[in-house]
């Protein structure tokens, strides 16, 4: 009898909504206190998980969402990276 692979779901900090794991961007704060995007999902430190898609982004930011999930203030650079990626896969 095969056995089904359990998907590993996690909660987008903008718009709240459940989804696999593969499927969202992980944002990380890392041991060292950097705030940096995560595309392995497996660096140590506390993440944060946002959807593929600027609203949501825009939503956790002006909310401060990924701030307080983070418990850190998220650095200006990792905010245009994220913007530059996620309207580059919009397009």
């Amino acid at each position: 009898m095969a056995r089904i692979k359990k998907v590993p779901q996690r909660i987008c900090v903008g718009c709240r909504q459940t989804r696999g794991k593969k499927e969202l961007i992980r944002i990380v704060r890392t041991p060292e206190q950097q705030v940096v995007i995560d595309p392995t999902g497996k660096r140590s430190g506390r993440g944060a998980y946002i959807c593929r898609n600027i609203a949501c982004l825009q939503a956790a930011l002006s909310g401060k969402h990924l701030q307080h999930a983070l418990k850190s203030e998220v650095p200006s650079e990792v905010v245009e990276d994220l913007i530059k990626s996620l309207s580059g896969e919009a397009n």
